[in-house]
């Protein structure tokens, strides 16, 4: 498939890019190199390819779904200007 000026000048537009005249034969070349690329792509065969959503055919562990506090209370609260009773102290902004 190959890509004249123009297409390139509508493809910028639509994409509010600002491209100058002299840059626009350029990147029709390139753009055209891409398009050909795509096309050789369609000529693998892949009818016997399952769909995949990652490369890796990993399986992920599994954790246990345990609710807890973390453990970190202190932690969290140690940067903080201002704490009560492990809470974040915050100013009164409401009257």
């Amino acid at each position: 498939m190959s890509v004249d000026k123009a297409t390139v000048a509508r493809i910028a537009r639509l994409a509010r890019i600002g491209v100058a005249a002299e840059e626009l034969e350029p990147l029709a070349g390139e753009l055209s190199n891409i398009m050909d690329w795509i096309e050789t792509l369609d000529e693998v065969a892949t009818d016997d390819v399952a769909p995949m959503a990652s490369v890796h055919d990993d399986t992920l562990r599994w954790r246990s779904d345990v609710v807890d506090d973390g453990g970190k209370q202190a932690d969290v609260t140690a940067n903080a200007p201002n704490s009560e009773d492990g809470f974040f102290a915050v100013p009164k902004v409401v009257e």
